[in-house]
């Protein structure tokens, strides 16, 4: 199995270094000439005709185009910049297609019209999410107890007024019980730059995890008494200044209650015996996304950079911890595409409550092979390494459904392989941290319509394991 993994991080990284090479190449074959570029005829971009959105202003579809009414274009650039402007608005995500096209009114001069088919912006939407951090853990481990499940009825606009405000109100039943409000406001000046936004919910468990035993996570549950208590409210100010870029500083206060029974199991879940921790949470978001595609990514790169600061003044002094996430998508050949994802946390002090101490097996962060298992620290990376090919890219358009007009549906078979490691002194009796975790595996991602991605992956670990996982969410 250890030949085999090998093997795949060789030819994934031949292939990486031949796509370097290949990029390279089509650069220098792609420069311009400036003599070339002086002879190149122009046209004129006279108007921009925007048709289909009902409901969303203008100026905030105009706002993400790379170029404006009277600018000049060279006749070479005219394609690409259709192409590009059209992936920049669908990135939006309100609408379901966006089709460009331009009209020629003479040799120097043309329109653009714009096509949008917009989605289903305020709907009531029923939820049924799983409990659990995966469903693998929930079809094995708690054998699929549809007790262990929520089922939650949101209200929401996804682009209220038209402006791409959002304003929702969440109830949840069945595993917690939860009630939630949010607002956000991306323009709130008009050269669109700034926004803010604010959300609070309450939520309550009668089961809880309170420690991790050997990787597992190990849960307490009492009938009729709720052992959990949360609120959580926040206010966010964000700065776009154009369009690949943001800025997000944000301040959460959070207040927690435990159950004495929890404590009697576990006296540092909230640290040092306390039934209680309050705290305010600020953190620093930096976003810088150039990836054709918001959603599901296949070429340029990304950038997701955290600086936290948590200090309590109960049952909780002080944390500061910075996070990363780094991604680089390119073609290697018509249709086959790379993907590297690096994840990476830093934490001190390394002593904190039982609750902040999780590191990967979490829904999102893990290495795949490895989503039975829990992992604790304050420090982690992972590193992931895929390569897939595009076996079916269609959109399925006049569909006899207002909102769902059109359907876009993509497969994509691929193989990966992942590194990982997890360094914690206070470990316990984990077996996984401070140790090199590697998996590696085949699978395919389907994405769809209204963000819909499911990834089936075969996976291999260390451990000499292997199964078949199913998740909901990007890699």
């Amino acid at each position: 199995m250890k030949y085999c993994l090998y093997t795949l991080l060789c030819l994934c990284l031949c292939l990486s270094a031949k796509a370097q090479l290949s990029i390279v190449q089509q650069n220098r074959q792609m420069s311009p000439d400036p003599n070339r570029i002086a002879l190149n005829s122009k046209v004129h971009l006279r108007r921009i005709f925007i048709i289909g959105n009902k409901v969303t202003k203008r100026n905030v579809i105009t706002r993400e185009m790379s170029v404006s009414e009277g600018d000049s274009i060279n006749t070479d650039s005219l394609s690409y910049l259709m192409e590009i402007n059209r992936k920049r608005i669908y990135n939006l995500t309100i609408f379901n297609d966006v089709i460009v096209t331009t009209d020629t009114l003479s040799a120097q001069e043309i329109d653009w019209t714009i096509r949008v088919k917009e989605q289903w912006y305020l709907m009531p939407q029923l939820s049924f999410k799983l409990a659990d951090r995966n469903f693998n853990v929930w079809w094995d481990e708690h054998h699929h107890d549809i007790r262990r499940s929520n089922l939650g009825i949101m209200l929401k606009n996804r682009n209220f007024c038209g402006n791409l405000e959002q304003l929702s109100a969440t109830v949840q039943v069945g595993y917690t019980q939860k009630f939630g409000m949010e607002y956000f406001k991306p323009y709130i000046d008009k050269a669109q730059k700034h926004g803010i936004g604010a959300s609070f919910f309450i939520a309550k468990n009668e089961e809880t995890y309170y420690t991790t035993d050997s990787n597992k996570l190990r849960f307490v549950h009492t009938r009729g008494n709720y052992i959990i208590r949360q609120f959580e409210a926040a206010g966010v100010y964000v700065y776009r200044p154009g369009y690949a870029f943001k800025h997000q500083l944000e301040l959460r206060y959070r207040d927690y209650q435990a159950d004495d029974t929890v404590l009697k199991l576990n006296p540092d879940y909230y640290l040092n015996g306390s039934r209680r921790l309050k705290l305010l949470d600020l953190t620093y978001r930096f976003d810088m996304n150039k990836v054709d595609n918001w959603s599901y990514p296949l070429l340029g790169s990304k950038i997701v950079a955290y600086a936290e600061v948590r200090a309590g003044w109960e049952g909780f002094k002080f944390q500061s911890l910075a996070q990363v996430e780094a991604g680089h998508f390119y073609s290697i050949a018509p249709k086959v595409y790379m993907a590297h994802v690096l994840r990476a946390r830093l934490t001190a002090p390394e002593r904190q409550p039982y609750i902040f101490r999780n590191a990967l097996g979490s829904e999102t962060e893990m290495v795949r092979g490895y989503e039975y298992y829990v992992i604790d620290g304050s420090q982690y990376g992972v590193f992931r390494t895929d390569l897939k090919y595009e076996l079916l890219n269609v959109v399925i358009r006049n569909i006899p459904i207002r909102f769902i007009s059109a359907l876009p549906i993509r497969l994509y078979p691929k193989i990966y392989a992942d590194l990982g490691y997890v360094s914690y002194k206070y470990r316990g009796n984990s077996y996984l941290n401070n140790r090199l975790l590697y998996s590696y595996g085949i699978g395919m991602d389907i994405w769809s319509a209204y963000d819909f991605k499911l990834r089936i992956e075969y996976s291999f670990n260390h451990l000499l394991e292997k199964g078949l996982f199913l998740h909901l969410n990007s890699e």
